[in-house]
């Protein structure tokens, strides 16, 4: 059975964006062709600091391309993908509850448009109800705030460049009085006539983002209007708080797992959830087919994928978060294609487990040594 809380199509607060990693998903699914007559992209056009650098996707073992696909579409499309492999809708049912007799979930508590509640019983469970997660809350997840956290807001605009060929960030992203922000703004060609465009900074329980984002996201694109040739109105616009890095304990039980947004599989230097969200669900099925206990195999295995990764990528963004690093920093990098194609690559965490070379060499030697400090690592309740 594959519940929803909504009605399909419905609509999500998202980027948009579809990296590499994410193209490898959809590839494995069937979807490869569907993505592309939504358009390609080659890599990112990053601006900042007097600087404008085009950097492609590295390729290697991952796709050579990327894309954008609004996420009303994108996901009733991957829905029908499962539906044609046999799953039952359900509908307008929004999780509220579990039943749980001892560690094991046996059934899904769901209250339906008309206020009636309704009981699913089940052998095991699937949790990929998103940043805020209820379901998960439920069933005992927190999220740690200590490690950076993202605060963004996306809409949508018309565009005269609807399909260029390049994502673009803004890296120096200002806010009306001028001041640097630690975050960065965002245009995704969408090849529909339309961008999604968008506002996102880092923030951690210390250095919370004291910014106004409906506001910063207008002023935003009076500042791209001009060059993007952008309409006057940004259509359905939403935000959200995301929770990065693996900052959650308690996802998983003996025959229970949140996955994707719910349990912070998000990137903490550049946002991005969607290819998580797809690579932990065939993770979490795999495990689930070999009959797993999940309590302790789910976070083990997460920690094995993205542990690294995710806590050196969480500790830099904490450092973004620091007043006066960016304004430094930020110039020096944006002097040198070389490290920005560095840094496109480990800020997207494009590199793969089959890479060898010196870069993803040096960024594996940093993850396990960030992993060693973490007092709390990924996905573990670790110190108080």
């Amino acid at each position: 059975m594959l519940a929803d809380a909504a009605f399909f199509p419905r609509d999500k607060s998202c980027g948009d964006g579809l990296t590499p990693r994410a193209m490898a998903q959809l590839d494995a699914l069937g979807l490869g062709e569907w993505t592309r007559s939504h358009g390609t992209n080659k890599g990112l056009r990053a601006h900042g600091f007097g600087q404008t650098l085009l950097l492609p996707w590295p390729g290697g073992s991952l796709p050579d391309r990327g894309s954008a696909v609004p996420r009303t579409d994108l996901d009733a499309r991957i829905r029908q993908v499962a539906l044609d492999a046999g799953a039952v809708p359900m509908n307008g049912a929004r999780a509220t509850d579990i039943t749980r007799p001892g560690d094991r979930v046996t059934g899904v508590v769901f209250t339906l448009t008309d206020k009636s509640t309704h009981i699913v019983q089940c052998n095991r469970l699937i949790v990929a109800d998103g940043v805020r997660s209820p379901l998960g809350r439920a069933l005992g997840r927190q999220w740690h705030r200590d490690t950076a956290y993202g605060v963004a807001a996306r809409s949508y605009v018309k565009s005269g460049r609807s399909d260029d060929e390049w994502i673009s960030s803004h890296l120096e992203l200002r806010g009306e009085q001028g001041e640097i922000l630690s975050g960065y703004g965002w245009i995704f060609p969408l090849s529909d006539g339309e961008v999604n465009l968008g506002v996102g900074t880092l923030a951690t329980a210390k250095r919370p983002a004291n910014v106004q984002l409906r506001p910063l996201m207008e002023f935003y694109a009076g500042q791209r209007r001009d060059e993007w040739e952008l309409g006057d109105d940004l259509r359905a616009p939403t935000s959200a708080l995301l929770p990065m890095g693996g900052a959650v304990s308690g996802i998983s039980g003996p025959n229970w797992a949140l996955i994707g947004d719910a349990a912070a599989c998000v990137n903490p230097l550049n946002g991005e959830g969607i290819d998580y969200g797809l690579e932990t669900g065939k993770l979490v099925v795999e495990l689930m087919a070999e009959e797993f206990d999940l309590a302790t195999a789910w976070p083990a295995l997460l920690r094995q994928h993205y542990g690294e990764a995710f806590s050196i990528a969480r500790r830099l963004a904490g450092l973004i978060t620091v007043p006066h690093l960016l304004p430094i920093f930020g110039p020096v990098g944006m002097r040198s294609i070389t490290l920005m194609t560095v840094a496109l690559r480990v800020m997207g965490n494009l590199v793969s487990a089959e890479d060898r070379d010196v870069v993803a060499r040096v960024w594996r030697a940093a993850g396990k040594l960030s992993l060693r400090l973490d007092h709390r690592p990924p996905f573990d309740a670790g110190a108080s």
